[in-house]
């Protein structure tokens, strides 16, 4: 078990992908640290009101370069007009669908990137990493809840550049042992902010459950669609680990804190509750917040879906000293909140 130490000192953090709807958060809780960030994001899937927004929950600024990391050497320049003590990386393209329909625009996007982003840090003395991989890498599990252990099958080409990109920080940590870099595994980011301020706002039609419930409920959508019946769950829905956006914001803080006093040769740690809820609850649990119904079919399964995946947290708890702290409750009253205050997403800002 690590020791980490109550002693914080702030450190000066690029953030890549932080103006999106996990970067946005953990940028507000990096700060609540004390320690100074600084934004990169191409804002392809984001938008810079989200950064605004964060600011001024936080009562900081935060810089936004403008930069994409497939420009290599627009990544170097960023290196070498100032120093920073470590890198949050959250930037990728990251729809399940859109990967398996243009496979060569994610490799090129997270794969290229990511090894620019390594080259940069190696070349200037960057050594500190936290990553935001998936549980898309265990694919179809043999049993749940899902352990750091468990085999990896991705299943799509998304889950494989996050497994490449895994690969890719281990092999850079093998090779110079004073790289220290902790990989956090999500399993299912809802919520929002409480203050609804900021929160998931996707562009077109929502690849995930819970905006998908918050824009029906809201009237931008007609009736949701759930995917089987069938499954052998509590009630035939399929059953996932939903995690609050704000825990999960958290555990990035926690995990540059902890690689500030300890050396991780690229650990990972799943990022969950351990509590499985299937789309029919997690659709009660919205309703019951929101005070609003969400209509709601019961189509054929996806191929690729499974019955049920959740964590085992327990890793987290030992290495970093984070467990997540809210439930279904308050991840559907918050994403309603974000969802009923910002209708049309940022664009009504």
């Amino acid at each position: 078990m690590t020791i980490i130490s109550n002693k914080i000192n702030a450190m000066k953090i690029l953030v890549t992908g932080g103006a999106g709807y996990i970067g946005s958060h953990s940028c507000i809780e990096l700060a609540a640290s004390n320690h100074q960030v600084v934004i990169l994001d191409n804002l392809c899937n984001a938008s810079p009101f989200s950064v605004a927004r964060a600011e001024k929950l936080a009562e900081t600024r935060f810089r936004l370069l403008q930069v994409d990391l497939r420009d290599a050497q627009a990544v170097h320049q960023v290196f070498e007009r100032e120093r920073f003590d470590a890198v949050v990386h959250f930037a990728a393209l990251k729809a399940v669908g859109e990967s398996v329909e243009q496979p060569l625009d994610y490799f090129d996007n997270n794969v290229g990137g990511s090894i620019h982003l390594l080259q940069a840090m190696r070349a200037h003395g960057c050594k500190r990493l936290v990553f935001s991989s998936s549980a898309t890498v265990y694919g179809n599990p043999d049993s749940v809840p899902v352990n750091e252990d468990a085999p990896l099958r991705v299943t799509n080409p998304y889950g494989r550049t996050k497994l490449m990109m895994e690969d890719m920080i281990r092999d850079t940590c093998a090779a110079d042992p004073e790289f220290s870099a902790i990989l956090l595994r999500y399993f299912n980011p809802v919520g929002a902010h409480p203050s609804g301020e900021i929160g998931e706002d996707p562009r077109g039609i929502p690849n995930n459950l819970m905006p998908y419930i918050c824009q029906v409920a809201v009237g931008r959508r007609e009736c949701l669609s759930v995917f089987g019946g069938d499954w052998p769950t509590v009630d035939g829905t399929g059953v996932r680990d939903y995690i609050h956006v704000v825990d999960l914001a958290r555990a990035h803080a926690h995990a540059i804190n902890t690689l500030e006093h300890a050396h991780h040769a690229a650990t990972t740690l799943n990022l969950g509750t351990g509590q499985g809820v299937s789309v029919l609850q997690l659709v009660r649990a919205f309703e019951q917040a929101s005070g609003r119904k969400v209509p709601y079919e019961i189509v054929a399964r996806r191929a690729g879906d499974v019955a049920e995946v959740y964590a085992d947290p327990q890793r987290a708890r030992d290495v970093i000293g984070w467990q997540a702290t809210r439930g279904v409750d308050a991840m559907c009253a918050d994403a309603w909140r974000w969802q009923s205050q910002n209708p049309d997403g940022y664009i009504s800002a």
